[in-house]
């Protein structure tokens, strides 16, 4: 078992937070999280492009060049893989894998579930060390009107990534803490959840046999809401609260370590 895939099964869960750039990576992980993912909504609105479309291909594979050699364990937001067919899926994980990723997060976007299966198969077989969390988007996307109809649809599709080879399994968009419950006493595969700040807490998710908590796109907004309440108040003629880190503060997380 990989260092990466040992945070989802002993100990607390994994909490995960996301970044997206060179310097969010490293003051989170300055915070003393052995784990960083990287957050596609970010990647996709840094660049000017749409997200969840795969159009940030190069982007992704950019951003985990630059993380991937850092000493932190490093975890890409691959979109759906940023194709269709599962060989090309395939041959970007596996240079995601060169340049350091220990994980990559795949989601199916309510494509056919065999096809997403594939995909993670053809990962598997061309960076089998890389830790694959396969996503369901049945809660995220809303597409099912029917709740009983949405949750008989989670579990097939999530069984069908297992089979594939799936080391993980991601349902954002779940925040009842009784389905939660359910569903992780339904796996075999660790279960990742979206941290929502009206869902339960990350002890709370805990408790109910969570073993990963993503906080997504929730950081990049934050900071982007941060940045608007302060010129905000500086505009009005009053100085920004909250904690601003100081110009060498922030210089020391662009500069490369020495050489030894």
């Amino acid at each position: 078992m990989t260092p990466f895939a040992a945070l989802h099964h002993a100990g607390p869960p994994l909490l995960l937070p996301n970044a997206w750039d060179h310097a969010s990576a490293l003051a989170l992980a300055g915070l003393g999280f052995p784990a960083i993912g990287t957050t596609s909504l970010a990647v996709a609105a840094a660049a000017g492009l749409p997200d969840g479309e795969s159009a940030t291909r190069d982007e992704t594979l950019r951003l985990a060049l630059v993380l991937g050699s850092q000493p932190f364990l490093l975890s890409v937001d691959a979109e759906d893989g940023f194709s269709e067919d599962p060989d090309e899926v395939g041959e970007f994980a596996r240079r995601l894998a060169a340049v350091g990723a220990v994980g990559v997060n795949l989601e199916d976007a309510l494509g056919p579930a065999d096809r997403h299966a594939a995909k993670i198969s053809a990962v598997k077989r061309a960076a089998p060390g890389l830790f694959v969390n396969a996503r369901t988007d049945t809660y995220w996307l809303g597409r099912k009107a029917d709740e009983g109809e949405r949750w008989r649809e989670t579990l097939t599709r999530l069984d069908v990534y297992q089979q594939a080879g799936a080391d993980g399994v991601f349902v954002p968009g779940l925040t009842d803490p009784a389905r939660i419950a359910d569903l992780a006493a339904r796996l075999d595969a660790p279960l990742n959840v979206l941290f929502s700040p009206a869902g339960p807490t990350v002890p709370r998710l805990a408790g109910l046999g969570v073993r990963r908590v993503s906080l997504g796109s929730l950081l990049y907004r934050r900071a982007l809401g941060a940045a608007l309440e302060a010129v905000t108040e500086i505009r009005a003629g009053r100085a920004p609260e909250g904690r601003t880190p100081s110009y060498g503060e922030v210089q020391t997380l662009g500069t490369p370590d020495p050489p030894e």
